[in-house]
């Protein structure tokens, strides 16, 4: 079992744009036992490749129960309706902060086989694909928040520095 170490805001893998999987070989097979190991833990909603280090489009998720992965995701459907929860991130230890993001959500990749995979999911579940694939795209969800939200977490930040 490879649980790996989280990487924590700092670390320029988290703000770099993760590149495509082209392989889907034992190395992909390795990366994502890895990250699905890593994610089985309570509290863990999600974790991205570069979460543990690693520049590639890949996140896994465990919500209600249920942990899986997606490699190459895309959000093809996000709902007009939103939710407005409290959102934290392993790579940010610490700091929670209301954060919207669309109450329904859809991404499209692939398994580890390389067989197409659809994954969609509303509350929580949509809360863990957006948060991943911003992960995947360079982001963290501190980029999200806005107005006295921003300002309390970035103070926390400081403070927590």
């Amino acid at each position: 079992m490879t649980v790996r170490p989280i990487r924590e805001l700092g670390d320029p893998v988290l703000r770099t744009p993760a590149d495509e999987v082209r392989s889907f070989d034992k190395e992909l097979a390795a990366l994502v036992r890895d990250l699905e190991e890593t994610v089985d833990h309570p509290g863990r909603a999600g974790v991205a490749a570069p979460q543990i280090g690693v520049g590639l489009r890949a996140f896994s998720y465990n919500v209600d129960g249920r942990i899986g992965h997606v490699v190459n995701p895309r959000v093809v459907e996000l709902s007009e309706e939103t939710q407005d929860g409290d959102e934290g991130c392993l790579s940010i230890p610490g700091i929670w902060a209301p954060t919207v993001r669309a109450m329904h959500a859809v991404v499209e990749g692939f398994d580890v086989h390389g067989e197409p995979v659809r994954l969609e999911g509303s509350g929580l579940m949509a809360r863990a694909l957006q948060h991943e694939v911003d992960h995947l795209d360079g982001r963290v969800f501190l980029d999200r928040l806005t107005g006295d939200a921003r300002k309390a977490a970035l103070r926390a930040l400081r403070e927590r520095a």
